[in-house]
């Protein structure tokens, strides 16, 4: 049986006396667009730097594609892209050296690194820019060399931390497609951190997070057909309702 994309089991994480996650279990499915939704202050960056190993994990279990992030580390972060809420790129340096530096963290030569920036810049209409510096780009153009830079090693999971903030409404629906995309054309699962229920489609898993703890999990319908809501938005408000949950 193959194991799930991403699966959390009884994740806390506590900043002194605040508990920002708490006894946290979810499974991101292979192949499947995953939303993880909450609240800014609802726990989701903690829980992605949990994943992405910026921070040690003391009480539960994460794995990636089977492989537990304790015991293999490398393992499971081989098989990981990430884009993080705050811009990860030098401004300073060109589109295409930003890959080429990505490239020799994961130890990708330098003929490798050179045919995947080419084709990755294609993939994201960015080609023409692989030369120019990186602050000349729009904020929507960053975001689209970022998640293609995430791409470079050829992970199996994509990780998303609200990447459309800041953004307008044309740049996100771009990022979206641009997303959505990668999992019939590289056969990829992705986890997409969001406030914002107009960026979840019909189709999607959704794990509703609420103050550090997960009110509800599954596919939308699921969800819809639990609380008796007529679309996401109205579910996850009832979900999060601290005097229905009573």
């Amino acid at each position: 049986m193959n194991a799930p994309a991403l699966e959390a089991r009884n994740v806390s994480h506590c900043y002194g006396a605040r508990k920002a996650l708490d006894d946290v279990s979810f499974s991101v499915g292979r192949g499947k667009f995953c939303v993880l939704l909450g609240l800014n202050g609802a726990g989701k960056s903690t829980l992605f730097s949990l994943v992405t190993r910026l921070f040690a994990l003391r009480q539960g279990s994460l794995a990636v594609l089977g492989c537990d992030l304790q015991r293999e580390p490398r393992k499971a972060l081989e098989q990981l892209g990430v884009v993080f809420q705050s811009r990860t790129l030098d401004l300073d340096l060109s589109v295409a050296q930003n890959f080429y530096y990505h490239a020799a963290l994961h130890g990708i030569g330098k003929a490798r690194a050179n045919a995947r920036t080419e084709e990755l810049l294609n993939a994201v209409q960015l080609a023409d820019r692989a030369g120019e510096k990186v602050r000349n780009l729009s904020g929507g153009q960053m975001r689209r060399v970022e998640i293609a830079r995430a791409l470079l090693h050829k992970p199996r999971l994509l990780v998303l931390d609200e990447p459309t903030v800041g953004l307008d409404i044309g740049a996100r629906a771009d990022i979206l497609k641009l997303v959505r995309g990668l999992i019939a054309s590289e056969g990829m699962s992705v986890l997409w951190a969001t406030h914002l229920t107009d960026e979840i489609a019909g189709t999607d898993d959704v794990i509703a997070l609420h103050k550090g703890k997960v009110r509800a999990s599954g596919a939308v319908t699921t969800l819809l057909e639990q609380t008796g809501a007529s679309d996401i938005k109205q579910a996850f408000m009832l979900l999060i309702d601290e005097e229905a949950l009573a």
